[in-house]
């Protein structure tokens, strides 16, 4: 099974420096070609894991973002978050905010994209 995560982003320029420079996922894919009735996309993700995240721009009819405080989108690192890491996702655009579930304080660091969305660091790992 793969999994794809959808967003819609006002600037896909900005999203790939948060989630590519900052995070340090590559691009998986990318399309600007403005062809007509298609979107500009960008997907980002770990090279030949079973899912990536896809952030989406219309050009002819844009949608703009409505994140909640809890649309996260979540990575467990099994170790302490590292500062610079934190430090690369502010100077590519994000912004640190508190979490609206003290969980994700307790346990990471919340950062918002530049589309608002919201990233959590979590330092706890994950076994399914």
């Amino acid at each position: 099974m793969a999994v794809r995560v959808a967003r819609p982003s006002r600037d896909l320029a900005a999203a790939e420096r948060f989630y590519v420079d900052g995070l340090g996922l590559p691009v998986l894919w990318r399309t600007t070609e403005r062809v007509p009735g298609e979107h500009d996309l960008l997907m980002v993700g770990p090279a030949g894991g079973a899912w990536h995240f896809e952030l989406t721009r219309d050009p002819e009819d844009p949608l703009d973002p409505t994140p909640t405080v809890d649309d996260l989108f979540v990575v467990y690192l099994g170790a302490p978050v590292d500062e610079r890491l934190i430090e690369r996702l502010l100077a590519a655009g994000g912004t640190r905010v508190p979490a609206h579930n003290p969980y994700w304080d307790r346990h990471g660091v919340t950062v918002a994209d530049p589309d608002g969305y919201r990233l959590v660091l979590c330092s706890r790992g994950w076994s399914a």
